[in-house]
């Protein structure tokens, strides 16, 4: 049997994966830590008003950069990446010019129209106060606009380190510093300055950063670990692409700006129950809703850990048509997403109420909350990167369908729930969104290209987390009680028994081609990869 017949041309790339999601999970491992930190911080430094205001604000502030972003975070990376694979990276900088310098116009724009509108912005939070953080974060935006933007073109490159290092570290750690600093003086007026300010150093450093990639790139990427070789014209050429033109601007915008509100609906899902919980319910509900939701930025940074290493090789992957790699890669990616965030969302849902008193007394009440905030976690970590698949297979109006109505269901559920249910409501709503988000692509895939993420190993994954990671809690909540020492001695236990476990199966859940299973009899046709 060849090797294109067993795959195993596929173990290097999902290998080079693995490297890039280890640099990313270890900063999101810390960035998801520093992250929580700086809500408590700002939750035991300050009163719930105060920090309810400020976290509206914020919310704000993150949909403002999304809209402002216009997609070129995906785009870059989805043409970047196609063009390398093709032997064409003479024609990346023109990329970057086409996605940088309309962004840092628009997001200037943002920025000023947010300033000049900050009154109509704080009614809309339902809090006068607000006008000032919202000025000052308005003054932020084009840095942290023109961060995301360059940090996605370094990740194009495989270089997950200035994410890691400047986003996930580096920024959050400033933030906690100076949040810190501001809650010992007591001075609420510094409060938002010292949330956004890092921002500013965060986009010099990347800048910089990406300079120095772009100046000792290689001409084109390596497709030796690519799936399967498609004969004499790998690595493609742009001439054997009919494509010897390059990107234009037509493409690229086609590309990226319905991205641009798939994007602005999936942060709004994240972020709009937040200003729509403080528009109806107040400030203080508001950030009850925010510490339960924010604690789970240690999923969520994994989640984006694993998912931004894995875009640039499905867009290689996806480029040259190989669906065989792009199903391993889907289906293993699936598995480490379940892998390591389970073991987290799992205990929580069982001792909720403990970890909400991390915020202080006053939060455990958003215990609730948290647990189907977890609840939804799971669920998307169980459908796999669906969406991001979609994305990089160049359907983006389905991704973009896909995210608006699922931002319909979580919008038309806060409006119906928040007024009688409060933040319980809007958690609700964010189970409802992420499983029309998640559902539908897994659908769209399926029928259209015959991707899906499951596999024998997706079942052995969620057994095992079910067991050490549900099953004990359980167990010990219901003989220990829900203290920190119920809670020790189940995380002990269970990690104790997980880990393991994991090592006794890895032979199973290792990345590797020969997992991938098509959906051939299951009622989908079989992925047909054609030759060249």
């Amino acid at each position: 049997m060849s090797r294109e017949e067993t795959g195993g041309a596929a173990d290097p790339l999902l290998r080079r994966v693995a490297r890039g999601g280890a640099v990313n999970l270890v900063g999101a491992v810390a960035g998801a830590v520093l992250n929580t930190l700086l809500v408590i911080a700002v939750t035991r430094g300050f009163d719930q008003r105060t920090a309810g205001i400020l976290f509206a604000a914020t919310s704000v502030f993150l949909i403002a950069a999304a809209v402002a972003n216009l997609g070129t975070s995906n785009g870059i990376v989805y043409f970047v990446a196609r063009l390398r694979a093709m032997g064409a990276a003479g024609q990346v900088k023109r990329v970057l010019r086409l996605a940088l310098g309309p962004v840092t116009v628009v997001s200037a724009v943002a920025g000023a129209a947010m300033f000049a509108f900050a009154g109509e912005v704080a009614a809309l939070i339902g809090s006068p106060d607000a006008r000032a953080y919202v000025r000052i974060l308005a003054v932020f935006l084009p840095f942290a606009v023109f961060t995301d933007a360059a940090l996605a073109a370094t990740r194009a490159f495989h270089d997950m380190r200035a994410t890691a290092l400047v986003d996930r570290v580096g920024r959050p750690l400033a933030q906690l510093a100076l949040v810190g600093g501001v809650a010992l003086t007591g001075s609420v007026g510094l409060l938002t300055i010292a949330w956004a300010g890092p921002y500013l150093p965060a986009a010099v450093l990347v800048a910089v950063w990406l300079r120095a990639i772009i100046s000792r790139a290689p001409s084109s990427v390596d497709l030796g670990d690519i799936g399967e070789k498609t004969g004499p014209d790998t690595p493609l050429s742009p001439r054997s692409t009919g494509r010897g033109e390059g990107v234009t601007a037509r493409e690229f915008w086609g590309f990226s700006l319905p991205r641009s509100v798939a994007s602005i609906a999936q942060l709004g899902n994240q972020r709009l129950g937040i200003v729509l919980v403080a528009a109806l319910q107040g400030a203080v509900e508001a950030a009850v809703f925010t510490a339960a939701t924010r604690f789970i930025a240690v999923g969520q940074f994994t989640t984006q850990a694993i998912q931004l290493a894995a875009q640039p090789r499905l867009a290689e992957l996806l480029a040259v048509d190989d669906r065989r790699g792009a199903t391993a890669l889907y289906q293993s990616a699936t598995v480490w997403l379940i892998c390591l965030t389970w073991p987290l969302f799992l205990p929580v849902i069982v001792y909720a109420p403990l970890v909400m008193g991390l915020f202080g007394d006053a939060y455990v009440a958003g215990a609730d909350v948290l647990a189907v905030i977890c609840a939804a976690q799971l669920t998307a970590a169980a459908l796999g990167m669906g969406d991001l698949v979609l994305t990089m297979a160049g359907r983006t109006a389905w991704n973009l369908v896909d995210n608006l109505l699922a931002l319909a269901a979580n919008v038309a559920l806060c409006l119906v729930l928040v007024p009688h249910m409060g933040a319980v409501g809007a958690a609700a709503g964010w189970l409802a969104a992420i499983a029309v988000r998640k559902v539908l692509p897994l659908l769209q895939l399926a029928v259209a290209l015959g991707l899906h993420p499951f596999s024998r190993r997706w079942l052995m994954a969620v057994a095992v987390c079910l067991v050490w990671f549900g099953g004990v809690p359980l167990a010990c909540a219901a003989t220990l009680g829900t203290g920190w020492v119920s809670l020790t001695v189940a995380l002990g236990i269970g990690c104790a028994g997980y880990l393991p476990t994991l090592w006794r199966l890895r032979g199973v859940l290792e990345p590797a081609t020969r997992g991938a299973q098509p959906l051939a009899g299951a009622g989908f046709p079989r992925p047909r990869i054609p030759k060249r």
